[in-house]
């Protein structure tokens, strides 16, 4: 299940069927705008079973592709009476700072596996960096320095 069809969901979710997902369940605040990524993963990918709404059975994993999180005061990106986190087995949160977000804690109190955008970061970070050096990145050192300042360890 993909939260958000901006452009961070967007791209996500038509990568997530470029894959071979099996099976893609787009919700958003705006539901017009998850039918719209769901007719492009349809033209481009129609073997992919996507659909616009929250899954009545349990998923492998909800991703957070909004911006909800950045702020602590920050209301969870899902209707908590429409999908339940116990429905899922993993969670994924695009925002990586702060490092947990509410998702996230209410994702690992659910039980869930949890990661942030940390990861995400890093491999943007790395890409631009060979891009525009012709060098490979400094993957470990670059990983240590957002640690640090992300965890302060």
């Amino acid at each position: 299940m993909l939260l958000g069809a901006g452009g961070a969901g967007r791209t996500a979710a038509l990568k997530l069927a470029a894959e071979g997902v099996g099976e893609l369940h787009l919700v958003n605040r705006t539901e017009s705008k998850a039918a719209a990524v769901a007719t492009e993963i349809q033209q481009r990918n129609s073997g992919v079973k996507v659909t616009v709404g929250y899954p009545q059975t349990a998923v492998d994993l909800i991703l957070n592709a909004t911006s909800l999180g950045l702020k602590a005061e920050d209301a969870l990106p899902f209707d908590e009476k429409a999908f339940s986190l116990k429905q899922a087995r993993r969670a994924y949160d695009m925002v990586y700072r702060p490092a947990e977000t509410p998702f996230l804690k209410s994702a690992k109190a659910a039980g869930c596996k949890t990661a942030n955008g940390l990861g995400m970061l890093l491999y943007q970070g790395a890409k631009a960096l060979e891009i525009w050096s012709g060098q490979t990145a400094p993957v470990a050192v670059m990983r240590a320095a957002l640690e640090k300042n992300i965890y302060g360890s």
